[in-house]
């Protein structure tokens, strides 16, 4: 999509259409608004007097001028009550917007900084979270469709109006910053959505090579001889049930230091799961290619920092593995011997996110990190205490936390803190072994969590758990059905704010 920032005036801008916005509750519309309701004769006072156009947040309209604006329609969209307005609130009603301009085959569209004004936001903050929601909002995974499956209806240049010239830079930043952000997300988007047999882990990496490549970012790829050379050997054991080969992918952005320690983002990159011979249900299984939905999330939010150029030095590590039953597969009852050395009794086979994350939570050590943050769709029972609407946050380092917490606020990437016990922390002792991958059903989001914190070194670490959030099955307003990219945005936030 192209997008740009213009000064002036949206009602002399000639375009398909332009996007005008009202806050519930209001009768007589002021501003950019108040100007097109009297250029069009009081047709939006009329709407409102009819109670055909409220305000309510989302809501939207639409009008085709007879004349006096060039614009060849008008798209009104509610923003709701003014006292309950915030960021996401932009992102979602651009969101919509745009995706009222899609159904009405507007290639060209052109806005209002919705919130910049009586809105109260930054002027940046605003643009960037309108450029977020309308490209995030108009994305469609269409790779495999072929023939005239899709409508064609595509939105092609969306233009942001700001009538003070003195916020134009602001704007102009605020926008770029949207942009490239959603592209980030849109490639995480990508990488998920593709089917498994696609999507293997060579695949995986030579998509985050090619990626890095083009942004100026460092990529080391391990293939299974060099995985084996480090000794992480729960990564290979996860593999060894599949004919598909792991890669461990390393991305460096050095952020203009290449010294002093870096944050590092690790991602779960299985990029299907089957459970191994503890095998899943049929049911529902089709959507375990978005296993990798933290690796996804970590490749993106690396794009995103080389084209920012944040300085901050940032590594992204990915551990990609099928996991399969093969006839060479890990089976329960097996122990194996970690990266860091401690033994782990295996107790099922599908909870190999957190064995391939072990090893490279064990690597990210060498660069002693001032702060880790993996993620992983680690467990159903994530899902179970928080829905679709919040990842699990568990962090050894409270100041940390409060920070990916901030982070998750601002974007609207909700991430809850929940905290690891001494009891969870028995929960995973094996009598056998050092450790077993799985303490059982009770509390599974935090024992899953606390299994991953016990091959810590001494460094800040938080563990998001997006096994709720990688993937919708219901659209949102700026997240289609499929997959959500989840993590990008609060990642390249948190990092924003470390700079």
């Amino acid at each position: 999509m192209d997008i740009s920032v213009t000064i002036g005036n949206i009602l002399e801008q000639q375009t398909d259409g332009i996007v005008l916005n009202l806050f519930e509750g209001v009768d007589a519309p002021g501003g950019a608004t108040g100007a097109a309701d009297r250029a069009l004769n009081g047709g939006i006072r009329s709407l409102i007097a009819d109670g055909d156009f409220t305000g309510k947040f989302k809501q939207t309209s639409v009008l085709y001028p007879p004349g006096g604006i060039p614009a060849k329609r008008v798209i009104l969209v509610g923003l709701g009550k003014q006292e309950a307005f915030t960021l996401d609130h932009v992102r979602q009603v651009s969101s919509v917007a745009a995706q009222q301009a899609r159904k009405l085959g507007i290639n060209s569209l052109t806005t209002i900084v919705h919130g910049g004004g009586a809105g109260g936001l930054h002027a940046a903050d605003a643009a960037q979270a309108v450029v977020e929601g309308t490209v995030l909002g108009t994305y469609r995974f269409s790779h495999y469709k072929t023939g005239d499956q899709d409508d064609g209806n595509d939105l092609d240049r969306l233009t942001l109006v700001e009538f003070d010239a003195a916020k134009q830079a602001e704007v102009e930043r605020g926008a770029l910053i949207g942009q490239i952000v959603a592209d980030g997300t849109c490639l995480a988007r990508d990488l998920v959505s593709h089917p498994g047999n696609e999507m293997p882990p060579t695949v995986l990496a030579e998509r985050a090579r090619e990626m890095a490549d083009g942004v100026g970012l460092s990529c080391d790829v391990l293939d299974e001889t060099r995985i084996a050379e480090e000794g992480m050997r729960t990564l290979l054991a996860v593999a060894q049930g599949s004919a598909q080969p792991p890669r461990f992918i390393v991305l460096e952005h050095d952020g203009g230091k290449t010294h002093g320690p870096p944050v590092v983002l690790i991602g779960k990159g299985i990029t299907f799961d089957t459970g191994g011979i503890s095998i899943k249900g049929a049911e529902g299984m089709w959507d375990m290619k978005f296993d990798m939905g933290g690796a996804a999330a970590v490749i993106g939010a690396m794009q995103a920092t080389a084209r920012l150029n944040l300085p901050v030095r940032t590594v992204g590590l990915v551990a990609a593995s099928e996991n399969m039953p093969g006839s060479r597969a890990l089976k329960p009852g097996d122990i194996i011997r970690s990266m860091l050395g401690k033994t782990i009794e295996i107790r099922s086979t599908d909870a190999e996110g957190r064995l391939v994350l072990a090893d490279a939570i064990t690597y990210a050590a060498r660069y002693k990190p001032a702060a880790a943050i993996d993620l992983a769709t680690l467990t159903g029972a994530c899902i179970i205490a928080l829905g679709h609407e919040a990842s699990g946050l568990i962090s050894n380092n409270d100041g940390l936390a409060d920070e990916v917490a901030r982070a998750g606020g601002r974007t609207g990437e909700i991430a809850w803190c929940l905290p690891i016990l001494e009891g969870h922390r028995e929960q995973i002792k094996s009598d056998i072994a050092d450790i077993k991958n799985t303490g059982g059903r009770p509390a599974g989001a935090i024992t899953g969590a606390a299994f991953i914190e016990a091959f810590v070194q001494d460094f800040p670490w938080a563990h998001l758990d997006i096994a709720g959030t990688a993937w919708t099955d219901k659209d949102r307003p700026y997240i289609p059905r499929g997959g959500t990219g989840w993590g990008v945005r609060l990642l390249v936030d948190f990092l924003r704010n470390r700079a």
